[in-house]
Formats: C-alpha cells, sequence, structure tokens
C-alpha cells in the first residue's frame, strides 16, 4: 500500500505496508537492528544512529538519532514503548520535530513471506497548515523511499541474504 496520511483522533496518520518475500523472523530481525534504519532513510535526511552498539531492543530502550530537516540539524530520541517479536514494536518521539511521534511497526505472515505495516501518528507545530505545505510532503516522500528501498534493494541483499 502506497503510503497515505490521514486524519485520526485529533492526530496525523500516516499509514504504508509492503509485502516482502522473506519469512516473518528475517524481517522482524532486520527491523528491530535500529541501525538498519540508516538503510531505509532518504540521504536528504543525512540521518545517523548516535546510540552505542549493540542496542538492546526491550520497552524502555532509548535510542538517539541525528538528523537534518530541510537542512536544520537536529536530534531526536526514541523511547521503544512496546515490544512484541516477532508481530509489532512501538516507538515513541521523547524528544524531536514534532509534538508527537508515535510509530508503530506491525508484521504478520502473508503466503509464502511477510506483510511489513508502518502505522505513525503525529502532532505537528502549526497544525493542519504546517502539516500539508511541508512536513506531509516530507513525511510521504520518507515512507516512499523506504519502501522503495525495500523492494528494489533490500529483498534481494541484506534480507535476502539472511538464511
Amino acid at each position: 500500500m502506497k503510503p497515505q496520511i490521514q486524519m485520526h483522533r485529533g492526530a496525523f496518520e500516516l499509514r504504508a505496508s509492503v509485502h516482502l518475500s522473506q519469512d516473518l523472523d528475517v524481517v522482524f530481525n532486520f527491523f528491530s537492528d535500529a541501525r538498519n534504519l540508516e538503510l531505509l532513510t532518504p540521504p536528504m535526511l543525512s540521518f545517523s544512529t548516535l546510540t552505542e552498539s549493540p542496542i538492546v531492543m526491550k520497552v524502555g530502550a532509548l535510542i538517539d538519532y541525528r538528523l537534518k530537516i530541510r537542512g536544520i540539524p537536529l536530534r531526536w530520541r526514541t523511547e521503544i514503548t512496546a515490544w512484541d517479536p516477532p508481530h509489532r514494536f512501538e516507538d515513541t518521539q521523547l524528544k524531536g520535530p514534532y509534538r508527537q511521534w508515535i510509530h508503530e511497526h506491525r508484521f504478520c505472515k502473508e503466503g509464502d513471506g511477510t506483510r511489513m505495516e508502518d502505522i505513525v501518528r503525529y502532532k505537528v507545530f502549526g497544525g493542519r497548515l504546517v502539516n500539508r505545505l511541508f512536513v506531509a510532503p516530507d513525511v510521504l516522500r520518507i515512507f516512499n523511499y523506504r519502501n522503495q528501498t525495500l523492494q528494489e534493494h533490500l529483498q534481494n541483499s541484506v534480507l535476502g541474504s539472511e538464511p
């Protein structure tokens, strides 16, 4: 499903999903490695993980990132607020550019592969106008890049190399 954003309960909600041919455990393990987020983020964001490895993923884990949004350098801190391997996990922004950012990652077996779904509930400073003009186009671009990268590159290389 191509990424889409709608209003939902006073927040903007992005939904995106992609079918991958790999096994549920392989896909979940790839996504639960915080360092792999760098591979899935467009170069325009200059995204990097600051938290030292290994990052033990569990409820309460804190992960720090550095990125640039429209050329402005920012730091982002998230907390893992739900952890249910291999079906889902959730990260919540503690510090960053949004008033709220809650990102749920869902994984389910689908045919011979796995369906991975992103659900992001976010709020922005400046409300609907700022979202429509600046934030939504950027968020859609990021998740389109993510799905395209998964489909074109990771399907055959990183994920495909797992046993």
